[in-house]
């Protein structure tokens, strides 16, 4: 084979199959969690997150570290007796890559459980380590529940 034969070769399929742009995988990432967590797969979910005790949750003035933490987190929460996953939905997703390991990923969060349906927003910081990006730090907000107007 010629040069210029593979190096057409080599274009055609640069082309037809471009690697990933960091964006995207940091976003892929995010698309298995919902959908790991919208099937009541909560190990699924946490795939996503950094396997190290320096990885940091803050939410609701606490701070949680380490994932296996986070994840008794996330089942007293949420899959304890009478408890309930519900349907997640992350919106408004912007991610600022830093650096090519290294990214920033700002957005909103709902959950749609059977009596409400609480959101909020996160900001995560996420880097690309040997196994794929992962979330490193995640701090995430509520909104305030809607209040009913007083009856007088």
């Amino acid at each position: 084979m010629s040069v210029l034969a593979f190096l057409a070769l080599s274009l055609a399929t640069l082309v037809a199959d471009p690697p990933t742009k960091p964006e995207e995988q940091v976003r892929g990432v995010l698309t298995a969690q919902a959908t790991a967590w919208n099937k009541g797969d909560l190990d699924g979910f946490m795939v996503g997150y950094w396997d190290n005790d320096e990885l940091t949750f803050y939410s609701g003035g606490s701070i949680t570290k380490g994932k296996k933490n986070i994840a008794e987190r996330y089942t007293k929460r949420y899959k304890a007796d009478g408890k309930e996953m519900g349907q997640l939905t992350f919106s408004d997703i912007e991610v600022q890559v830093l650096s090519e390991d290294t990214a920033i990923v700002r957005g909103r969060w709902k959950l749609v459980l059977k009596q409400e349906s609480p959101d909020g927003l996160y900001t995560l910081i996420m880097k690309k380590l040997p196994n794929g990006w992962k979330i490193v730090h995640d701090h995430t907000s509520a909104s305030e529940p809607v209040k009913s107007p007083e009856k007088k």
